[in-house]
């Protein structure tokens, strides 16, 4: 039986993955402008690889006899993610972004420890995975930034 921490951390990053589809879904409609186009596109392209990340972390759930939490459960937490006011605020969103890879830079590293800890060598070399793909992620927007704030 997996550790309780085990699972919450997994069903915490499972919901964030969700939250995450959601506001990069939302951002790239909402968004305008030239400048908006890359990020957008950015953004559609990630949205695959975030469900993606949902489907193995609630696969592994279920392998684990727990299941990923439903609607009734979720707790927004992206609140710098949310669409900005002006659609033409594209760096708010690389900020949001930013702050979103984070906090999830933070859980997958949060869950190696503890699937390390609780002798799950499954749910490591998972998390280990995914943590690669945010912080390629993270590496992208940052250049976002950057390239943003020299314009």
């Amino acid at each position: 039986m997996a550790s309780d921490q085990v699972i919450e951390l997994l069903r915490k990053a499972y919901s964030d993955e969700i939250e995450i589809v959601m506001n990069y879904q939302t951002n790239a409609i909402v968004l305008d402008g030239v400048r908006a186009e890359e990020i957008k596109e950015s953004l559609q392209t990630d949205i695959q690889e975030e469900l993606g990340h949902a489907e193995m972390l609630g696969q592994r759930l279920k392998q684990l006899e727990a299941q990923p939490p439903g609607s009734a459960e979720f707790v927004a937490r992206q609140d710098s993610l949310q669409p900005p006011e002006d659609s033409t605020d594209v760096f708010s969103v690389i900020e949001g972004v930013l702050d979103a890879e984070n906090d999830a830079i933070e859980t997958y590293r949060d869950l190696v420890h503890a699937a390390e800890d609780a002798d799950d060598p499954v749910t490591e070399d998972l998390a280990v995975t995914i943590l690669a793909d945010e912080e390629a992620h993270r590496t992208e927007f940052r250049g976002f930034r950057t390239e943003y704030r020299n314009d």
